[in-house]
């Protein structure tokens, strides 16, 4: 991907607090996840948007059911233990 130089302005507190972590090196790549992180949010209102218009706000109950299903999942898959997702991938190949 070509990339462009771009003047922005920052907090100075934040961008130290960067730097100091990534390096001087690391900051633009940092920058750059960030603000592809954002608009991957951004999009995802936008289609929550569109889905509310078209079918109305999410209820309670489906909240409550969509996170008792998560849940789930988390139990599942703690109980299979680090790697084994992996480890029934080669058993399956």
């Amino acid at each position: 991907m070509a990339t462009k130089k771009y003047t922005v302005t920052l907090p100075e507190e934040l961008a130290e607090e960067i730097r100091h972590e990534v390096g001087s090196g690391g900051f633009s790549a940092y920058v750059t996840r960030a603000i592809e992180r954002q608009r991957e949010q951004d999009r995802l209102g936008e289609l929550v948007t569109r889905l509310e218009e078209e079918h109305g706000p999410v209820t309670e109950d489906e909240l409550a059911s969509a996170e008792a299903e998560r849940r789930e999942f988390e139990r599942h898959f703690a109980e299979q233990g680090p790697g084994a997702a992996g480890e029934r991938h080669r058993r399956a190949g």
